[in-house]
């Protein structure tokens, strides 16, 4: 039996959030209101929709247009990630946060969030996702393929405290593009990280009974691919999973101050102190 497991925390989760604009500081991805109404029409079904501020504060050159990035992040939320994962979401860009609605900024590296005080959730229990640019461009990946991630990731454990139990004693956190963050795919020519499907983290699933990532590369719940890896919990301790040797040596190389797996530990570390929740 597969469970999620929510951790203890001290900061309210607001996963819908409102599409009202501010003005002046938001230009929509999709200009035609054909399209948009259309989209809004498919994810009428899903229910309220979040807003996400697209902001970059980047100095350094993206590697890519910002304007057709976002717009390739809205295809990959419209035709990939919401239709399996019921997860829809509309992509603005913006000068800064809006108000009710969920962000992802684009910043040069890990200082200079500090610097802006960003978090994985903001003042108001809003989900935050950050793209460092220069430290992504430096270890030679592509911010699209990194942006999409954080995206995935923050669109299905907004609060970064989900966990699914594999069996008895161990839990993977509910990250949707670690096991298979080094496969991608292209939109309109522009690189998209691939993502597992919910059949990965059941348990009771055979291999080769379904498709378990969007690639259709994993055969089985739970496997790590050689360029993947999963955080997992046995009792009080964490640790990572790593598809191979290989891969946990350029992990232990990466530069992960501020990346989604810290703030999960950082929360794992609160709970120890606290005690599960009632």
């Amino acid at each position: 039996m597969v469970r999620a497991v929510r951790k203890r925390s001290s900061k309210k989760i607001v996963i819908n959030a409102s599409k009202k604009r501010g003005k002046g500081s938001v230009k929509s991805v999709n200009g035609n209101s054909n399209g948009s109404k259309k989209r809004a029409k498919k994810n009428a079904k899903f229910g309220p929709v979040p807003t996400i501020a697209c902001i970059n504060k980047a100095t350094v050159d993206l590697g890519v247009d910002f304007d057709a990035l976002i717009a390739a992040l809205q295809k990959y939320v419209d035709e990939h990630f919401a239709p399996v994962w019921g997860t829809p979401a509309k992509l603005v860009q913006a000068t800064k946060a809006i108000p009710k609605a969920w962000t992802m900024i684009f910043l040069d590296d890990p200082d200079r969030a500090e610097s802006l005080g960003y978090h994985e959730l903001t003042k108001r229990g809003l989900p935050v996702t950050k793209v460092f640019v220069a430290r992504t461009l430096s270890f030679g990946e592509q911010v699209s393929v990194v942006a999409s991630h954080e995206l995935a990731e923050m669109l299905v454990d907004p609060g970064v405290n989900l966990w699914v139990a594999a069996d008895d004693k161990t839990l993977h956190a509910y990250e949707v593009c670690d096991a298979c963050e080094e496969e991608r795919f292209e939109i309109d020519g522009i690189a998209m990280s691939d993502f597992v499907y919910p059949a990965f983290f059941e348990a009771f699933r055979k291999p080769r009974s379904t498709q378990f990532n969007h690639l259709n590369t994993i055969h089985a719940p739970f496997h790590i691919p050689p360029g993947g890896y999963s955080a997992i919990r046995k009792g009080d301790k964490r640790t990572k999973l790593f598809g191979s040797k290989q891969k946990e040596m350029r992990f232990i190389q990466e530069d992960r101050r501020m990346h989604r797996s810290e703030y999960r530990d950082a929360l794992f570390a609160r709970s120890r102190r606290t005690g599960p929740a009632a």
